[in-house]
């Protein structure tokens, strides 16, 4: 499986583009694994999805990989409507602003997003647990 070791195994930026490449193509088909997919990977690969497709197309093909990891971990239930979208949506936001040069200055100007809890500014912890929000995209509450 394509998890966090074939990234470490690339020695410089052009040989990382076929592994980011083949990581992505990965998670869409939800040839991941499952274990080797912590939540800094989540946000890498979404920042990097978001590289290459405009948002919509992102979320669509971002989505449907996490929603095949969790069926393959045997987990379907864990797949977070709400906290996936939102996340996208961040990161989006911010590579749009930003001036990073790539993923490692993107990470380091936005390590903010490297914890899970980072949503927990726009939305509260209960809501987020709700069937509500892991069922369909809500935006937060005033």
């Amino acid at each position: 499986m394509i998890g966090v070791e074939a990234r470490a195994a690339a020695p410089n930026a052009s040989c990382c583009t076929r592994a980011i490449e083949d990581e992505l193509i990965a998670l869409e088909t939800g040839a991941l694994d499952p274990a080797q997919f912590p939540h800094r990977e989540h946000v890498r690969l979404g920042y990097e999805m978001l590289e290459r497709y405009p948002f919509g197309e992102a979320l669509m093909r971002f989505s449907r990989g996490l929603r095949l990891l969790a069926a393959r971990a045997g987990r379907p239930e864990v797949y977070h409507e709400t906290i996936t979208v939102a996340f996208l949506a961040v990161i989006g936001e911010r590579r749009a602003r930003g001036e990073d040069s790539g993923w490692n200055e993107f990470r380091i100007n936005n390590s903010d997003l490297l914890d899970k809890r980072c949503l927990d500014r726009w939305y509260d912890a209960d809501y987020l647990r709700s069937d509500l929000t892991r069922k369909t995209f809500c935006l937060p509450r005033p």
